[in-house]
């Protein structure tokens, strides 16, 4: 892959958008195109990593912003609301900025792309996040456009706002911090740095063209999650278990006074629900490394490049 080539990053903002132009950078890119709507991370994007063009753009929205997909030689599309108590959010962001994304690339053969989807189109889940990354995948299937479509699971890594990140963030406000009910719920995390490898080996080796189930390689409960994170970021805050309804209630009464609740009680549900996701050989098929997950936990907290950045909520 030719190092000037145009890489196009609709929704490169987010997560993993700005973990991937950072090791993009890395590799000696330079030819890095970021549209997103979030105007604070954008601006933060800008500041660290000044030799790229982010650009606002609402992909949901016919605009100039297709211009950039001309001459791009991949598409990596990104683009997706996560949380949020608005259905038509997701809607918007997630299937109408999808349709608007494909036209265009329609309109120039020979762009090439790759589509992040999710594990949450298996899930046993049933939320706004799983219907609309349901409908977004079958709209890309559908559209004609050849493409690897990836399918992560819950991932964490430098600049989390919403996950892991947010999680340890809670932990040092709180003078002890609540695990629902047991806290055995069984997750699947994935490394964003690994993730971002992926996209990568799909830029500079394309490979075939069809679903990847890219799952963290290690089956970790959520309370051992949390436990290594306080290991990681030598917190002293307890940990206490609390009755699953109480912890509902709590987080339903803080979506009373918060329109974008950093946890939702759907996302709640989705986290007690018993998913169990197929782990293929990712580090084969991709030549990857799969960062083990305390040393991911360790990179994530402790980086002393990007650990102490964090997007805004």
């Amino acid at each position: 892959m030719d190092l000037n080539a145009k890489i196009l990053l609709p929704g490169g903002a987010g997560l993993v958008g700005q973990n991937l132009v950072a090791r993009l950078l890395a590799r000696g890119y330079t030819n890095i195109v970021v549209l997103d709507k979030h105007r604070a991370n954008l601006a933060m994007l800008r500041q660290i990593q000044p030799g790229i063009v982010a650009e606002y753009a609402d992909l949901a929205e016919p605009g100039e912003w297709a211009r950039h997909i001309e001459g791009a030689a991949v598409v990596i599309m990104l683009q997706a609301q996560i949380g949020g108590i608005d259905y038509q959010e997701f809607v918007r962001n997630n299937v109408d900025s999808t349709r608007l994304v494909l036209d265009a690339i329609k309109r120039h053969p020979g762009v090439r792309l790759v589509h992040v989807s999710s594990s949450v189109v298996k899930s046993v889940a049933d939320d706004f996040y799983t219907r609309s990354k349901k409908a977004q995948e079958e709209m890309v299937l559908a559209s004609g456009v050849p493409c690897p479509v990836l399918r992560p699971t819950l991932m964490f890594g430098w600049f989390d706002r919403k996950h892991l990140g947010w999680l340890s963030r809670f932990m040092r406000k709180v003078p002890v911090f609540p695990i629902p009910g047991h806290g055995r719920y069984m997750r699947q995390p994935l490394y964003v740095g690994d993730f971002s490898n992926i996209i990568i080996s799909c830029i500079e080796h394309p490979v075939e063209n069809r679903i990847y189930n890219i799952s963290g390689h290690e089956e970790v409960d959520y309370i051992d999650i949390i436990r290594q994170i306080k290991r990681t970021t030598r917190s002293r805050t307890p940990i206490v278990r609390i009755p699953y309804s109480l912890f509902y209630g709590l987080i339903w009464l803080w979506s009373r006074f918060d329109r974008n609740p950093p946890f939702t009680t759907q996302q709640l549900r989705a986290l007690i629900a018993p998913d169990r996701f197929e782990v293929i050989d990712w580090p084969g098929i991709f030549g990857v490394r799969s960062t083990p997950f305390a040393e991911a936990i360790d990179e994530t907290f402790n980086d002393p490049k990007y650990s102490h950045i964090v997007m805004e909520f």
